[in-house]
């Protein structure tokens, strides 16, 4: 018989055709009566923390043959697919000979980032001299000690990641195995410092999940001293708040966001402003990245994007025209995600919200660095919580990585041709694109939406979870109930609220 405890948990092998195809290879999908949920240490949690380590253990092995450094002078980071920004950085920013970024040396990273690669520089100094005075440390080259101490702290963070997606998924906690297994992740776990960003953004949202707002706001806004992309969580939550009349909360967590952002960022600002500067300076002034859509329209001779050449050859003019388009391109996208929000018949859940947000915002942005896309890895599978759209797109991510590096390693060096990486670019694009119009489906036919399907309103929504409209677009009342009584809305009986037109 079923087991009581576990009686609203979804199972992947009964709710999604790819992953009931795929039981078949480890005997087949869980049977209706199964008696779950009695296992005392191999919990779904524990079990998910384990495939993470896992796939990060895979993604470390890729990585070894960089791990010493030597490929600096050579292409052996190309041929191997094992780059990552922190081996070069280290001695770029003068980690090696102690500097302290900011004060001592330029880095064009936001400040808890920075701060990140100095306490990793800091304890792999401590390492190498209790190795080198004790005889029984292993005695590791400097660079390596610091890239495993930065790959340790960043699995960590992937491990909040997990974490906190299984949390935010409730009964659907399985879906979190599109994170612990991603193909995302296993590319690019150690390519940069996102997964910071990324960890702190999942604690906060789990804090919001859980109505606590000030904690959401402090967590929040550590995540964008690492990266600034968690900000754009407000606009998905302001959005939800005047649906619900539910302002006070998003007033606490924008506040506290503040508060915490200005803390992490004054001192630097106030004691090393020009290098604090340099980050922002830096998105300002660089052209199209190579991974946009902006850079393929450049490619393809639409010149007017490029900045204009500029008298001193150490400085790089800001290509005004381009940042202009992207924010307007944003600014657009903003807007269209605003409109949906409140004109739609049901109201949106949350992760759908932010998960078109921060995917126009890469479309539409100058940069899209590759580490980047780990950012949409766990608000895709909370948005769109389907096996097969999920990790088709991130395998067009992955497979990204190797014309990617296969260019830069040039053509007398047998690499590939610019347009073959081009065509991956645009084949990851049409597939996010893809992604966001399966989204879009589900907010406009709620019935098509899995996790409202399966009993939930809105996992991740904390105050909006449950919660009556009070404000709507206007919108044809009988439309929207036959709607809202189709999806098995808690509130179908409920008058329609906004008017109708």
């Amino acid at each position: 018989m079923a087991d009581p405890a576990t009686a609203g948990r979804v199972f992947p092998t009964l709710d999604d055709p790819v992953a009931r195809r795929a039981s078949t290879m480890i005997g087949g999908p869980i049977g209706r009566h199964a008696f779950t949920g009695r296992n005392w240490f191999w919990t779904p949690l524990r079990v998910l923390l384990a495939l993470t380590l896992l796939t990060l253990a895979v993604a470390w092995a890729k990585q070894q043959p960089c791990a010493d450094g030597a490929w600096l002078p050579s292409n052996k980071q190309y041929t191997h697919f094992c780059y990552s920004d922190s081996i070069p950085l280290w001695g770029i920013h003068g980690l090696d000979r102690g500097l302290v970024p900011y004060v001592d040396a330029r880095v064009e990273y936001p400040v808890l980032t920075g701060g990140y690669m100095y306490a990793a520089a800091t304890l792999a100094t401590r390492y190498d001299a209790a190795a080198a005075t004790s005889g029984l440390l292993p005695d590791l080259d400097p660079i390596t000690t610091y890239y495993v101490l930065t790959a340790l702290g960043l699995a960590l963070c992937m491990l909040v990641v997990t974490w906190s997606t299984a949390l935010l998924s409730r009964r659907r906690i399985w879906d979190a195995a599109m994170v612990a297994l991603s193909p995302v992740v296993f590319v690019h776990a150690f390519t940069n410092w996102d997964l910071l960003a990324i960890a702190l953004a999942g604690a906060g949202l789990v804090a919001w999940s859980r109505r606590h707002p000030v904690l959401c706001g402090v967590l929040l806004g550590l995540g964008a001293a690492a990266k600034l992309y968690p900000l754009f969580f407000l606009g998905p939550l302001l959005v939800l708040c005047l649906r619900t009349g539910r302002l006070r909360p998003w007033l606490l967590t924008t506040l506290a966001l503040v508060v915490t952002w200005s803390a992490v960022n004054l001192p630097v600002a106030l004691t090393a402003r020009p290098n604090w500067l340099l980050f922002f300076e830096l998105n300002t002034t660089r052209p199209a990245d190579p991974d946009s859509l902006w850079y393929i329209a450049i490619h393809l001779g639409a010149t007017v994007f490029d900045p204009p050449p500029s008298a001193d050859p150490l400085v790089q003019n800001a290509p005004t025209l381009l940042n202009l388009l992207t924010l307007v391109c944003f600014g657009l996208v903003c807007l269209g995600v605003s409109w949906l929000a409140l004109a739609a018949e049901r109201r949106p859940r949350l992760m759908q919200l932010v998960f078109l947000v921060v995917a126009g915002f890469l479309l539409t942005n100058k940069v899209w660095s590759p580490q980047y896309s780990l950012w949409l890895v766990p608000l895709a599978v909370l948005a769109l919580p389907r096996w097969k759209p999920i990790l088709l797109w991130q395998l067009t991510e992955a497979v990204l990585w190797v014309p990617r590096l296969l260019w830069y390693l040039g053509t007398d060096n047998n690499g590939v041709k610019v347009e073959y990486f081009l065509l991956a670019v645009t084949v990851r694009d049409i597939a996010v694109i893809a992604l966001m119009g399966l989204v879009v489906r589900d907010v406009l036919r709620p019935e098509h939406d899995v996790v409202r399907r399966s009993g939930l309103d809105d996992p991740a929504g904390g105050v909006f979870d449950d919660a009556p409209d009070v404000f709507r677009l206007p919108r044809r009342a009988a439309r929207a109930d036959r709607a809202i009584a189709s999806a098995g809305h808690p509130e179908s009986s409920a008058p329609p609220a906004g008017g109708s037109d």
